[in-house]
């Protein structure tokens, strides 16, 4: 992020982009689609975010496309987020750690994205697998779809110790989550004495004053913060500014359709790329 800007560009392979860009919708047009995008992106970005839907979408032949995308990513030195938002129970999760965090697994990049909705105690095996490889996980925490808040923001019964009363004497899911991961990275960062840990939340840049409204500490958390929704979907400085207040400094912007929608040309996409990095980083200062 600070070599390149904090700016993770989307590899979304989106049946009208693949039309848009006179590809096929099947899996040589994802090929193309996402060998495209990291000619253009690959070194230049602090990350690539591939959305495992869209390639999984093409059965076996899409899921071998991923792949690729994966190893290319590597090749580049540009981090990998795999964009999958695995969530489950027991071995069930430990399966889905092996296939994304593990070392060996042609699926595993440098992040994963998990939904904690099942308990924030079931991700433990994706957790000790990033430790235990040096990757990271991104945790679905507040997100701009307009279902989210119905979970997200439902108050739990377990009290904090520093509220008392009512209402207040509780927490949302959201703030149990952010908390829970700044739980796990204060250990890591207790051990190696670096600036983020491994684990991060998934905040959408368009979601308001919903941090400020529960009481979440961004900056408490000491990880990075992925935050989808910057750009063709809305937010812009003033939103990240709002939404992340001191937290700034860990943001790590997503957009997907203000640079994809530059293509299929890949210098254009890479002029669109550096404007967009170099907004974020305006943006974040």
């Amino acid at each position: 992020m600070d070599a390149h800007g904090p700016l993770c560009v989307g590899i979304d392979p989106h049946p009208g982009l693949l039309a848009a860009w006179g590809l096929p919708d099947d899996a040589t047009g994802v090929r193309e689609f996402a060998r495209r995008v990291l000619d253009a992106v690959g070194g230049r970005v602090a990350a690539v975010k591939p959305q495992s839907a869209l390639f999984e979408r093409h059965g076996s032949a899409g899921v071998a496309v991923l792949e690729e995308v994966v190893a290319a990513g590597r090749e580049s030195g540009t981090i990998i987020v795999v964009d999958a938002k695995r969530g489950d129970i027991g071995s069930t999760m430990s399966a889905y750690a092996d296939a994304y965090l593990r070392d060996g697994s042609p699926l595993a990049g440098d992040a994963l994205t998990v939904s904690p909705f099942l308990g924030f105690g079931s991700l433990g095996p994706a957790f000790e697998a990033a430790l235990a490889t040096g990757r990271g996980v991104f945790v679905l925490a507040l997100t701009s779809n307009p279902e989210g808040p119905s979970i997200q923001h439902a108050l739990t019964s377990t009290p904090s110790p520093s509220l008392v009363g009512g209402d207040e004497g509780r927490r949302s899911v959201a703030r149990l989550v952010a908390e829970g991961v700044g739980e796990l990275n204060a250990a890591e960062l207790s051990s190696t004495g670096g600036v983020l840990g491994s684990m991060g939340l998934v905040v959408g840049a368009t979601i308001g004053d919903a941090v400020a409204r529960l009481g979440i500490d961004l900056a408490a958390v000491r990880g990075p913060l992925l935050a989808p929704g910057v750009g063709v979907q809305g937010a812009g400085a003033a939103d990240l500014a709002a939404v992340f207040g001191e937290a700034r400094r860990a943001v790590l912007a997503s957009s997907s359709r203000s640079v994809l929608v530059a293509g299929p040309d890949v210098v254009r996409l890479r002029e669109a790329c550096l404007r967009a990095a170099d907004d974020a980083r305006m943006a974040l200062r």
